[in-house]
């Protein structure tokens, strides 16, 4: 993490959180993969999504599920907007579980 954070990364970063497809593309090309900032904030940018959105679907019978989905959204906004400014935002559990994984 010692590698210095361009704008370029910054960019990637924000997109990675409010477009996943982009998330996935920056995981694709191999110049983006290598640069650790895009790649710490691609993993967690799917993996918030795919849980948040799992989450709340499996909930929406219940009302509640809505709810959680625009919670989801406005997290994800708010981390796009810190990592933007270059912060390595930590997602409670999240984090550890990629890290764990290896895929950070």
């Amino acid at each position: 993490m010692a590698e210095e954070i361009t704008q370029d990364d910054k960019l990637w970063a924000l997109l990675s959180w409010l477009l996943w497809p982009v998330a996935i593309v920056a995981l694709l090309l191999e110049d983006k993969r290598q640069r650790p900032f895009i790649k710490y904030n691609a993993v967690q940018a799917l993996a918030v999504g795919v849980i948040g959105y799992l989450i709340a679907s499996i909930l929406s019978a219940v009302v509640v599920g809505c709810f959680i989905a625009l919670a989801v959204l406005g997290y994800t906004i708010y981390l796009g907007i810190q990592s933007y400014q270059g912060q390595w935002v930590v997602v409670p559990f999240i984090t550890d579980f990629c890290k764990k994984q290896g895929w950070i």
